[in-house]
């Protein structure tokens, strides 16, 4: 090969490499979306009774409310689906920028106390005042959850280091387990408040309405639009504090900043669904098939395929143990549960 046309074929390589991360992340976004309108499909047709999908139409389009299907549909089994949609979008985002702030690959929100805080709120809300209703402790939850991440953060920021993702990720685990245990010795001592917690503390969409998804929609919206906007903040972070430092990012700063991010996002998503584990685990991994290690991908993917995971699973929960169903954050234990056992045995730590 002559030198003259060695630049001209190193041009054609260059450009073809540069076009494989396209084609994957062009091919990976049309099957998440296809994926979330599917799911979104399945959870208005699919249920205690089966409705065809031209019945289904029929009442997105041209609502009777004589007509007892379309009732079901509307009034159910869509603010349902869009529940799900809502708290998948905020746990993929919450667990794809935990795992980048604390660079550890096994994170996911549970890794700041976060679910284990908004538990002891609730049950704290239903043994003091009585509450008996998911629209009634919707705050305790999200006040909760708030607390415990403040609390998390303020442990692991004492020393000189400060609140380095080793540190936090060990704040996270003992507060969650003092926090566990705080759960279980109430509803032990108190038995109402077992009664009224057992189906919200292992998550699920079953009688989730707008009436709960409102009050914390704000914070959802704020939590989204910040997340996928600190997506070159997470690449630094992936680089190491000193790099990160040296190339201008404000650690300790940035880091409280992502910090908050995970608590308000995971925080308004267990006060609306109670904690749903792996979710924000197993999405994030999932998505780096495509996207690769740029997190500025990584969130903008993780946030629709965390709610379509989330509504086909609870399309799953519904058909499993018909005429009854099964808590969808059962089923994504089920699913999640593999894929965090694999994780550590791969010890992919290295990979982000």
């Amino acid at each position: 090969m002559s030198a003259d046309t060695t630049p001209a074929a190193t041009r054609r390589h260059s450009s073809r490499s540069g076009t494989r991360p396209a084609r994957r992340r062009a091919l990976g976004a049309a099957i998440i979306v296809v994926a979330l309108i599917v799911a979104c499909l399945a959870s208005l047709a699919v249920g205690t009774a089966a409705i065809p999908l031209h019945t289904v139409w029929d009442a997105l389009t041209a609502y009777d409310p004589a007509n007892p299907e379309h009732i079901a549909i509307v009034l159910k089994r869509l603010p349902r689906t869009i529940v799900g949609v809502a708290v998948g979008v905020a746990l993929g985002l919450a667990g794809a920028v935990a795992q980048g702030v604390t660079r550890n690959p096994l994170a996911d929100p549970g890794i700041l106390g976060i679910s284990q805080g908004a538990a002891l709120a609730v049950v704290a809300g239903i043994v003091l005042f009585g509450l008996t209703q998911p629209s009634q402790y919707l705050w305790f939850a999200f006040a909760g959850a708030c607390v415990a991440g403040v609390f998390v953060w303020a442990v692991a920021s004492r020393g000189r280091e400060g609140a380095t993702p080793v540190k936090l990720a060990l704040a996270g685990a003992a507060v969650a387990a003092a926090f566990s245990s705080l759960v279980a010795g109430l509803l032990i001592a108190n038995r109402q408040a077992l009664d009224t917690m057992r189906f919200w503390q292992v998550g699920s969409l079953a009688g989730r309405g707008f009436d709960v998804l409102l009050p914390a929609l704000p914070a959802l919206v704020v939590g989204t639009a910040a997340a996928l906007m600190i997506g070159r903040m997470l690449n630094l972070f992936a680089l190491g504090d000193d790099t990160a430092s040296a190339l201008g990012l404000r650690v300790g700063r940035s880091r409280l900043i992502a910090g908050a991010i995970v608590v308000v996002l995971a925080g308004a998503a267990t006060a609306v669904a109670g904690p749903i584990a792996f979710l924000g685990l197993v999405v994030p991994h999932a998505v780096r098939v495509a996207t690769g290690p740029d997190y500025r991908w990584i969130l903008a993917y993780s946030a629709p395929a965390a709610a379509a995971l989330l509504v086909a699973a609870d399309v799953v929960a519904r058909v499993v143990a018909r005429p009854g169903e099964v808590q969808v954050g059962i089923v994504l234990a089920v699913l999640g549960a593999p894929v965090f056992i694999a994780l550590v045995r791969r010890g992919r730590a290295v990979a982000l």
